[in-house]
């Protein structure tokens, strides 16, 4: 993941090229917001080069809004808001919800007495006669998962779009939103409209179990079976002790496996309501006539009240933290610093950092531990991790080259952060990295989707899609003594966190070792 600068400064193209040089009012003058009596906002752009349109919904929710023992419940929603609806999806809805109403009663009583069987101890006495209702549940569950079956259209939503020329159908969770987007042909933007309202208003959740053993197999993949993923989840949770940024997104697998139909469902109904949710629509639209039809179709739903907020804020931390994660991979190391947020003044100054420390073969960690000193084998920063609405993390990541070790990789970047609070960096190499940030900012963003991205994005973690306009005046505002400053005051021992990834030593090795000495 790149720099948020980056993604900030992409959302500025629209038309072409020549806009992003312009004054940012030319930004401001194409863009054309409306907002529904739901709360519902839309942001539109007109390009009319092709006859395509490319739109971005996104929904000011995602893992920082679980409560605790429903981790994962925001990234399993966005899953199943692909089971459709009343009316996508189904063969006949209305014989199919007494089935559905009662499969998802019948699964959450049989999971919740196999939970309370698991946790008596095993010198209690067997209870034949609960086993035997268990025995039944698990038989009606199955009966009950046949009949389901029948009346599902498998995959519907994705081949309506697929057979009107829809592309890019997707959707991601994150800390702060859940986001839901597509490109397809112009005159497809009433199907897309009835589609999405649809969903927005009436989903049907559809293939709970199997599609929360999917997420579970996810979770498997990405975290508990990849190292890097296991890592990073350990490192996560080290670095907040109190804000819910220390929860992995996917989820807890205990608390995954506790998911049910009811709490996902009413968690859809706290947070996914019309006033959280911003669309953006880049391209070869009418503005007057989108608003028309956005009106009559997403304008129906009725407003939600607002969801609960959060309150719990990250308490400073007084002192390093280290962890080790041992897994049969090569070691890896993950440092990081806790920071401010989106809209910070010192947010910017991460973003240059970030640039001048990993982007690109001159910048200085890549040329120092990987191109010439052969220290590691690659090396990365993230400047907002995990999240950018509240504060997160200025983070390193590299993966040393053997025969060489965490520990020497980790003393060359603390050596280089070091060398940002002694040394101003020079007049010429700023300009490069400024420069080289304008050149990114050009490759980042030429598409609909890029923009289209980029506006609800804002709108939704900043409050304004406008923050775009001025984030490049802030950055290119920052100074080699800003950088000496926010180096000086973040990246200190007491504010770091330290996870590295170690082989695991088979006890065999460690009897037959020295005392004092662990083989590899």
């Amino acid at each position: 993941m790149k720099t948020m600068l980056i993604l900030i400064l992409a959302g500025v193209l629209s038309l072409n090229l020549d806009l992003l040089h312009a004054a940012p009012a030319g930004l401001a003058d194409r863009v054309i917001e409306h907002k529904l009596a739901n709360g519902l906002t839309v942001l539109m752009v007109e390009r009319h080069q092709t006859p395509v349109v490319s739109i971005n919904m996104t929904f000011g929710v995602g893992g920082v809004n679980e409560q605790v023992g429903q981790t994962g419940i925001a990234h399993l929603y966005e899953h199943m808001a692909f089971k459709g609806t009343r009316t996508v999806g189904t063969k006949d809805y209305e014989k199919e919800k007494p089935v559905l109403d009662e499969l998802h009663r019948v699964g959450t009583e049989l999971e919740q007495r196999q939970r309370e069987l698991a946790k008596r101890s095993a010198d209690l006495p067997a209870d034949p006669g609960e086993q035997a209702a268990i025995d039944a549940l698990q038989k009606r569950f199955k009966e009950l998962q046949e009949q389901a079956v029948q009346y599902v259209v498998g995959n519907e939503m994705a081949l309506l779009y697929q057979r009107h020329g829809g592309v890019g159908l997707n959707a991601a969770t994150g800390k702060d939103l859940t986001r839901y987007m597509i490109s397809l042909p112009s005159n497809r933007l009433p199907l897309w409209a009835a589609i999405e309202a649809d969903r927005m208003a009436n989903p049907v959740l559809r293939e709970f179990y199997k599609e929360r053993g999917v997420v579970m197999e996810e979770r498997r993949l990405r975290n508990d079976d990849s190292p890097n993923g296991l890592l990073f989840e350990t490192f996560t949770s080290a670095s907040f002790r109190a804000h819910p940024y220390g929860i992995p997104t996917i989820g807890w697998e205990s608390d995954i496996l506790s998911l049910t139909p009811a709490a996902t469902e009413a968690f859809f109904k706290t947070y996914y309501g019309p006033g959280r949710a911003t669309i953006g629509i880049v391209g070869d639209i009418n503005p007057k006539e989108v608003i028309a039809l956005i009106e009559s179709t997403f304008g129906k739903i009725p407003a939600a009240p607002p969801p609960p907020q959060i309150v719990t804020v990250e308490p400073p931390q007084r002192g390093e933290r280290r962890v080790e994660v041992e897994f049969d991979a090569e070691p890896s190391l993950a440092i990081g610093f806790h920071k401010p947020g989106l809209g910070h003044p010192d947010d910017y100054v991460f973003d240059v950092i970030d640039e001048i420390l990993t982007e690109g073969l001159t910048s200085r960690l890549y040329a120092k531990l990987v191109r010439d000193g052969r220290l590691a084998a690659s090396v990365n920063s993230d400047a907002n991790y995990p999240g950018v609405r509240a504060p997160n993390l200025f983070v390193l990541n590299a993966v040393p080259l053997a025969p060489h070790t965490t520990a020497e990789v980790e003393a060359a970047i603390l050596a280089e952060l070091d060398r940002l609070k002694t040394e101003p960096v020079s007049a010429k190499e700023l300009e490069r990295v400024l420069n080289n940030l304008d050149a990114d900012m050009v490759r980042a963003l030429r598409s609909n989707s890029g923009l289209a991205s980029q506006l609800s994005l804002y709108q939704t973690v900043a409050g304004d899609w406008r923050y775009v306009l001025k984030v490049r005046d802030k950055v290119a505002a920052v100074t080699p003594a800003d950088i000496q400053r926010v180096a000086t005051q973040y990246f200190t021992k007491s504010n770091r966190t330290v996870a590295t990834l170690v082989k695991k030593v088979a006890e065999k090795q460690l009897a037959t070792a020295a005392p004092g000495e662990v083989r590899r």
